[in-house]
């Protein structure tokens, strides 16, 4: 996965802004999964490509960057490249995602065979945390893990060696919260990740 941003890179002495920008909990750059059908990508947000399009797929998730306030997330747009250093953006993004506290519980509608790591605000983005997903393989004593985080806040883990039903509940449950929006949090993928060693290798459409 490359965490090259997209946009005019644009190095300039005002870099000292977007640490002083960090330096404070409240304003921290965090890294965001968005769908292809974002609107933030018309108005010119600055992402990088989590899964490309292909001849034959189109599914596409990127991931934005943006300043979480505490009024609301803003995000950064190329017109901030005139003043911010875009691989800085991406390293403070994704330091402050390693320094984000998420746990995994096991899950008891799973048999206790699967884990669930939800309900904070950068709960799906963990995904991009190799030494969150290595917690993962650990607990569940699995070398390759299929994941899911159909929505904002939302993650759930299982071996992909586990049993048909288990696995058939599994996506069950990721179908119901993808089709859920009571919570209002934000889609992401209607698609299951393929995890091995910590990081993404693969992932596979579910269709509707």
């Amino acid at each position: 996965m490359s965490k090259t941003i997209y946009g005019k890179e644009k190095t300039t002495e005002k870099i000292a802004q977007i640490v002083a920008q960090t330096e404070t909990s409240d304003k921290k750059i965090f890294p965001i999964l968005k769908p292809a059908s974002w609107v933030g990508l018309k108005a010119g947000a600055l992402n990088s490509e989590l899964i490309g399009a292909t001849e034959t797929n189109d599914l596409e998730v990127v991931i934005g960057y943006g300043i979480d306030t505490p009024d609301n997330f803003v995000f950064l747009t190329q017109d901030h490249l005139k003043t911010m250093d875009a691989d800085q953006i991406a390293k403070e993004a994704f330091e402050n995602l390693e320094n984000y506290e998420t746990e995994f519980e096991f899950s008891g509608a799973l048999q206790n065979k699967a884990l669930t790591s939800s309900g904070n605000d950068f709960s799906s983005e963990r995904i991009l945390s190799k030494n969150h997903m290595m917690k993962a393989h650990q607990m569940l004593e699995a070398d390759e893990l299929l994941v899911s985080i159909p929505r904002r806040s939302c993650m759930m883990v299982i071996s992909k060696d586990a049993d048909e039903e288990l696995l058939n509940t599994f996506i069950f449950l990721h179908k119901h919260t993808w089709s859920d929006d009571s919570y209002g949090n934000a889609p992401i993928a209607n698609i299951l990740f393929l995890v091995k060693d910590g990081v993404i290798v693969g992932h596979g459409a579910l269709g509707e």
